[in-house]
């Protein structure tokens, strides 16, 4: 924030997930004291499939790095560039299948309205 185009821009949008040590009013109060052109834009409970590095961290940990196997730090570096350079070889853009109402079945579920109905699911 410090630094340009951040310094002097009229308004810096930070959109976050719900992690512990950036979610509530306390970390909004904060951060947006500190800097008064920013504003945090907090994804919704439930919804890290709206964050695509939540998506990206989601297939490195199912791809690289299970098991869990490595035998030094060393390991688990290469292991990591390695995929991210075969990744980057192979990417395509996500197939959304996931419509509005998809949406508004899980919000009426985490409301409490509508359990026991299937969440749907992302084709990556």
């Amino acid at each position: 924030m410090k630094s340009e185009p951040y310094a002097s821009a009229k308004r810096v949008f930070w959109v976050l997930d719900n992690g512990s040590s950036h979610a509530g009013r306390a970390s909004i109060e904060r951060l947006e004291g500190k800097w008064k052109n920013l504003r945090l834009i907090h994804l919704p409970v439930h919804a890290s499939w709206m964050n695509q590095i939540e998506l990206y961290f989601s297939i490195v940990q199912r791809k690289a790095l299970t098991p869990n196997d490595f035998g030094s730090l060393e390991e688990l570096s290469e292991r990591l560039l390695a995929f991210q350079q075969r990744y980057a070889e192979i990417a395509r853009p996500f197939e959304w299948t996931f419509t509005r109402a998809d949406l508004e079945r899980v919000i009426e579920r985490v409301d409490g309205r509508g359990r026991g109905r299937e969440t749907p699911h992302l084709a990556a």
